[in-house]
Formats: structure tokens, C-alpha cells, sequence
């Protein structure tokens, strides 16, 4: 009988040749988060209904987007690639698939872990135990897991860009951007496709206050958009760029054109539409009705208590909009969670549920309780995923709450310190001088 591969030379149980095409055509797409990767595995399954590894990346793509709507047929293409999985990388993907499937997000990174060790050129295991350290905020892991695999590959095989993509982002998240920009830019120059790498070359220029060069990046070429499924997340970084420059018209255009443009009720979208919003809220720019409209969308996907990190998100669309009921409602949802089992119980009480209830006080005026209580979560943040770009949310609003609270000492403080971090922002100084001016 002959046996089926994928381009790296892995057994695919269960495919044909042409099946395996679409596989290695979906993993691909995957590596470079853009296209249709969903619709090239069910064309695979199509063809061959046992076709193990095909499930597999069906299910990783579905649980990793978080999102509520997903959870059945994730949970049949886990089951699926279990049933059908033939050798031990099959099998290997089944039981971390299993793990993420009950919100076991550690015990799925660690058999990943066990799995790349194995088959290092598995570039799925990879994938998928990349964005598991993303998502439980273990940055050591996010850095280590693909450089314990990279001797292993080499520029002429099929996805070695997205391992240089996955570990620049891994050392830009660990501090080291000089090598973090390095290795971005020659995945992008390899790939200029890959959004993954994007990313990770502008988060370092997000980090190091580069703010000028952060833009002239992301304008320099948009390859990395069009059909990514990323854009609208590398659209939040150039944002983020023109609002530490003050520019917050230039950010409110960006939300409108790329940001979130068509109310899309995906988590990803949602998430990078809250967050953006929020900052220019707390900078004072007039945003309108777009509260309004992100708090709907909020409400119809649902989902509140599955992830502490989206919880966050759908909590400062309700703060923003006036909708203390449906903010309330997160906070039920997530006592709830904090009573069950899996890792999301642990980031909600750690950090997702006095985070959210910051952002409430914060809304209602309690200035005093909210810098209060985004003190005590600040240190431990990391703690329920995101990236430091991410949770500097925190403290934005740990500085604009004790500036409002009149805690002219603190205030000062906090603004020294990020001014020193950030000499090039706009938005930095104006603060430190409004924390100055409360001194007299």
C-alpha cells in the first residue's frame, strides 16, 4: 500500500494524494493566517472522510478562535481525528486536542510540547502550541517551544518562514528585540505574506517607542493584508502608533476603514475593536455611537465566562456604551466560571474577573476602587493571556484612574515612568503633564 505524506515527510492516515495536496495548501495558508484553510481541509474530507490529520487541523483552527458558535463542531473534528488517528503524531495531536477541548490550556501545551520534541518538523504542533502560549500569556514557553525546533529546519522547506515568524514574536514578548526584528524581517522577506511576522516586527516597534518606524512598516507594503484573517489586528497596531502620536483622528479612521469595519461578531475583531476604542475613550477622543454598535455585537456572540481575556474586552464595550446591566452579566458569567474546572476558572479569579470589575468602577466613577483594584492585577496580567502591547490597557487606565482620583503623588509617579519608558510619545507627555499640573 502506498504510503501518503505531507510536504515534510510526515504519514497521513486515511488521505490520497490529492487529499494530502489540500492539506499541505491549508497548513500553508494557515502558517501565513490568511485565505481559506477551513475550506481546503473539508474539500480534504470530501475526498477522504478518514482522513486523520485533516481533522485535526479543522479542530485546532476552530478551538483556537475562541469563539462560543464553534464549540460543537470543534469538538466533533477533535473526536473525529481521534477516532481515525493511526500513529503516535496522530494520536499525539488527539490527546492535546482533547486537553484544549475541556479548557485544559496547559495540559494541551505541554502535550504539544511532548509532540514537537518527537516531530519537531511538525509545523501544525507548532502552530497550534504557539498560540496556546499566546493565549495562557507563558512568553518563556512561546520563545522556547519553537527554538528547540528551528535546528531542525532549514530555508528550503515549505513553512520555514512561520518559524521564524513564531520566534520573533517569542523574543520580542521576552525582551529581546533586537534579534526579535531580525528574525521578523527575514521571515517577511521570505514570506511578505505572512501576517504572523508582521506582527511580531511591529510589536517590537510598539515596545522600543519607535512609533515613526512602527508606521513607515506597516505602510511600507500591504501584503500582509488583503485576504489575512490578521489584517484587522495589524490595522490595531498602526493605530496604536498614531494614537501614542496623539493622532487620534488617524486612529478613529483606522477603526472605521480596518479596525472593524463591517461589526464583525468574531472575538479576534471584537477584542482589537474594544481595545482600541477604549484607549482613545480614555484619551478623550469623541468616538460616538461606535460604543454602541461594539456593545450590540458583544451581546448577540455571547460567550461571556469562556475566556477571561474576551470577557475584558466585551466589559469595556459595556462600560463605554452605559450598559451597566450587561456588564453585571460578565460578572455572573465569570463566578460561575471561577466555580468550574479547566484554566480559564484560574485566569478568571487571577485576573479576568477583578480586571472586569475595575473597568465597571472605572465606568461608574469610582476612581479611587478601580486604580485600586488594576494595582493589584497589574503584576500577575500576564497571567490570562495577551501580549504586552495588549495588556498595556492596564495600565493606561491604572494612570488615567489615579489621575482622575486626584492622587496627584501617584499620578506623578506612574507618568514618570512611562514617560521615561516612552520619549516619543505625544500621549505619554500629555499625561505626565497633567499629572504635574494636579501638583500646582
Amino acid at each position: 500500500m502506498t504510503r501518503i505524506c505531507d510536504a515534510l515527510g510526515h504519514e497521513l492516515t486515511g488521505a490520497d494524494p490529492a487529499a494530502a495536496a489540500l492539506f499541505d495548501s491549508a497548513l500553508a495558508e494557515l502558517q501565513c493566517y490568511r485565505g481559506d484553510p477551513l475550506g481546503a481541509l473539508d474539500a480534504a474530507l470530501a475526498r477522504q472522510p478518514g482522513f486523520a490529520m485533516a481533522h485535526a487541523m479543522k479542530a485546532w483552527i476552530l478551538l483556537l478562535g475562541t469563539e462560543p458558535a464553534l464549540a460543537a463542531p470543534a469538538a466533533e473534528a477533535a473526536a473525529a481525528a481521534l477516532r481515525h488517528a493511526a500513529t503516535d503524531r496522530e494520536r499525539g495531536h488527539a490527546v492535546a486536542l482533547s486537553h484544549l477541548a475541556a479548557g485544559r490550556w496547559r495540559e494541551a501545551g505541554a502535550a504539544l510540547s511532548a509532540l514537537s520534541a518527537a516531530y519537531p518538523r511538525d509545523g501544525l504542533a507548532l502552530l497550534a502550541g504557539h498560540q496556546i502560549d499566546y493565549f495562557t500569556g507563558d512568553a518563556r514557553t512561546l520563545r522556547d517551544r519553537i527554538a528547540r525546533a528551528l535546528p531542525s529546519w532549514h530555508e528550503a522547506m515549505p513553512g520555514f518562514h512561520a518559524m521564524l515568524a513564531m520566534h520573533a514574536f517569542g523574543l520580542e514578548e521576552t525582551g529581546d528585540y533586537t534579534a526579535a526584528e531580525a528574525a521578523g524581517r527575514r521571515a517577511v522577506a521570505l514570506e511578505p505574506r505572512d501576517g504572523w511576522a508582521q506582527h511580531a516586527v511591529a510589536h517590537v516597534f510598539e515596545m522600543q517607542d519607535r512609533l515613526a518606524e512602527g508606521i513607515a512598516w506597516m505602510r511600507g507594503s500591504d501584503a500582509w493584508a488583503g485576504d489575512s484573517f490578521l489584517q484587522g489586528h495589524n490595522w490595531w497596531h498602526l493605530a496604536l502608533y498614531h494614537h501614542e502620536l496623539g493622532d487620534q483622528d488617524a486612529a478613529l479612521g483606522l477603526y472605521d476603514a480596518h479596525v472593524y469595519p463591517d461589526r464583525s461578531r468574531l472575538a479576534l475583531r471584537m477584542i482589537d475593536a474594544s481595545a482600541l476604542l477604549w484607549r482613545l475613550w480614555l484619551a478623550g477622543a469623541a468616538v460616538g455611537g461606535r460604543w454602541q454598535a461594539l456593545a450590540e455585537d458583544w451581546a448577540a456572540a455571547g460567550g461571556a465566562g469562556i475566556h477571561a481575556f474576551n470577557d475584558v474586552h466585551a466589559v469595556m464595550a459595556f462600560v463605554g456604551a452605559g450598559q451597566a446591566e450587561r456588564a453585571a452579566g460578565v460578572l455572573e458569567a465569570q463566578r460561575r466560571a471561577m466555580a468550574g474546572t479547566g484554566d480559564n476558572a484560574r485566569m478568571t479569579a487571577e485576573v479576568g474577573h477583578p480586571l472586569a470589575r475595575a473597568l465597571i468602577a472605572f465606568g461608574a466613577g469610582d476612581w479611587a476602587g478601580a486604580a485600586a483594584l488594576l494595582e493589584r492585577v497589574q503584576p500577575v496580567a500576564q497571567r490570562f493571556g495577551g501580549s504586552h502591547a495588549q495588556r498595556d490597557v492596564i495600565a493606561l487606565t491604572l494612570i488615567e484612574a489615579t489621575i482622575r482620583a486626584g492622587d496627584s503623588a501617584r499620578a506623578r509617579a506612574l507618568t514618570a515612568g512611562r514617560r521615561l519608558r516612552r520619549p516619543a510619545s505625544v500621549l505619554a507627555g500629555a499625561l505626565q503633564a497633567r499629572a504635574a499640573a494636579m501638583a500646582g
